[in-house]
C-alpha cells in the first residue's frame, strides 16, 4: 500500500464508509496491514481489527496475521519467509525472554513458526539439551550446537511453513514426554484462549501439549483480538505467555486470572 497517511483536514469517516475503503484498498494491493490502516484513517489498531473481524463475516476479507487479505487471495497464509520480517523488534524481544524458560539440560519442544524461528536463532548452545521439532528451518539452525541432540518429527511437509504437521507427526508426539514446550498461535483472546486458522496445525499443536510437562507460549500482542476457526489451547494449558508490553493491561490482567504467568517484554 502507498501514500497511506491520512491528511490531517480530511474528516474521519463513519464505519460504514472506513470499511468501504479498506475494502478497496485491500482488493488494489492485495494485503492491507493493521497499523498502516489504523494510521491513515486515524483510528486505534483495535478499530481497525474490529473492521476486519466485521469484512470476514460478511466473507469480503480474510484476517491474516498483521492485517487481511482478499476473500478469494490465494495468499491466504504468507510463506515463513514473509512473516519473518513482520514484526522484528518483537519477535526479537520475545526470543531473547524466553531463553530464561529454556532448561540447562533436558528435554524441550520447540513448535514452527517465525517467532520460534527467531527462538532457535538466539539459543546459544551453552545447555545439554535434546530438542524435538516439527520445524526444518528451526531443525537446521539447532544442529550447529554440538551440545544439542535435534530430533524432527517426520510427515508431510506444509511448503508455506515448512514444517511437518500430519497424522504421522502427531503420532511421533503421542509417543514422547518433553520438560517443556515452546509453541506459538495464530490468534489470542482471554476468554478463547489460543486458536489457528488450520486443522492441521491445531491437531500437532494439541499433541506437542500433551507430551509436555510445562508449556511456554510465545505470542506477541499483534495477536490478541484474532479469533480464527480452531481452538488448540485454553490458558488452563499454558503455564507461561511471553508477550511484548505493548499489549493491553487488561488483557494482560484476563489472561493472569486464569492462572497462567504472563511475562511483559
Amino acid at each position: 500500500m502507498t501514500d497511506t497517511t491520512r491528511d490531517a483536514s480530511q474528516p474521519i469517516l463513519f464505519q460504514q464508509e472506513r470499511q468501504r475503503e479498506i475494502v478497496s484498498l485491500t482488493l488494489e494491493a492485495g494485503r492491507a496491514e493493521v497499523a498502516e490502516l489504523a494510521e491513515r484513517f486515524g483510528v486505534t489498531t483495535e478499530t481497525i481489527r474490529r473492521d476486519l473481524s466485521e469484512l470476514q463475516k460478511q466473507k469480503v476479507l480474510r484476517r491474516v496475521h498483521g492485517g487481511a487479505v482478499p476473500w478469494e487471495s490465494t495468499s491466504f497464509e504468507p510463506l515463513l519467509s514473509v512473516r519473518n520480517r513482520h514484526n522484528d523488534d518483537e519477535k526479537r524481544r520475545i526470543a531473547m525472554a524466553a531463553l530464561d524458560e529454556l532448561p540447562e539440560s533436558g528435554t524441550a519442544i520447540i513448535d514452527s513458526g517465525s517467532t520460534l524461528t527467531r527462538f532457535a536463532r538466539a539459543i546459544r548452545g551453552t545447555q545439554t539439551l535434546r530438542i524435538v521439532t516439527n520445524s526444518l528451518t528451526v531443525a537446521s539452525t539447532l544442529v550447529a550446537h554440538d551440545s544439542i541432540d535435534v530430533i524432527v518429527i517426520g510427515g508431510r511437509i506444509r511448503k508455506n511453513t515448512l514444517a511437518m504437521v500430519d497424522a504421522d507427526a502427531i503420532a511421533a508426539l503421542d509417543r514422547l514426554s518433553v520438560d517443556t514446550l515452546f509453541i506459538s498461535s495464530d490468534g489470542a483472546t482471554p476468554d478463547i484462549g489460543l486458536t489457528t486458522p488450520y486443522r492441521e496445525e491445531a491437531a500437532i499443536k494439541q499433541a506437542m501439549i500433551r507430551c509436555a510437562r510445562r508449556v511456554v507460549a510465545l505470542v506477541d500482542h499483534t495477536k490478541f483480538g484474532d479469533d480464527h476457526l480452531v481452538r488448540f489451547a485454553k490458558w488452563s494449558d499454558i503455564d507461561v505467555l511471553i508477550t511484548t508490553s505493548e499489549l493491553s493491561p487488561l488483557i494482560a490482567s484476563e489472561v493472569e486470572a486464569t492462572g497462567t504467568t504472563v511475562r511483559l517484554v
